[in-house]
């Protein structure tokens, strides 16, 4: 088991300009820069949201197929967080038990849960404000290739 904070995707730290002058793993893995496929058990929410995320990541460089796994469960996690806020606005935060006493909504962390875990995915793949923060745009005189602008 790993200790520490967890590595930051190399495609995201060399378009964030490699800030700490750390040298790169040469050995890592480099997956060609290419469209995942969505899987089939995705509910439709999460399916639309798949296909929404999916060409601004491949825009940015940071989306190889192998990593449709991860997209597709941070699309999910969306999905539930979006049945959950629906729920939450329809019947409110908190409601009464079977015994007549208010009691916390479990949509509510329901709710709370997938957002943090969307959280989470959305910074590993760099697509939250802060995580853009620290990337900078590729200008148009470098290769269109993603998988070349790294190199």
């Amino acid at each position: 088991m790993t200790r520490g904070r967890k590595p930051k995707a190399t495609a995201l730290k060399a378009l964030a300009g490699n800030p700490g002058k750390r040298a790169r793993n040469k050995l890592e893995p480099r997956p060609p820069v290419e469209m995942p496929v969505c899987p089939s058990n995705l509910n439709m929410a999460a399916r639309a949201r798949f296909n929404e995320v999916c060409p601004e990541l491949m825009r940015m460089g940071v989306l190889a197929r192998i990593d449709g796994g991860a997209l597709a469960q941070y699309c999910q996690a969306w999905a539930r967080w979006v049945e959950a806020e629906k729920q939450l606005e329809k019947f409110g935060p908190v409601i009464k038990s079977p015994s007549g006493y208010p009691v916390q909504n479990p949509h509510l962390a329901i709710a709370n849960g997938a957002m943090a875990f969307c959280q989470r995915f959305a910074a590993d793949f760099g697509m939250t404000p802060s995580a853009r923060t620290r990337l900078q745009v590729i200008g148009d005189d470098l290769p269109s290739d993603p998988l070349e602008r790294l190199l």
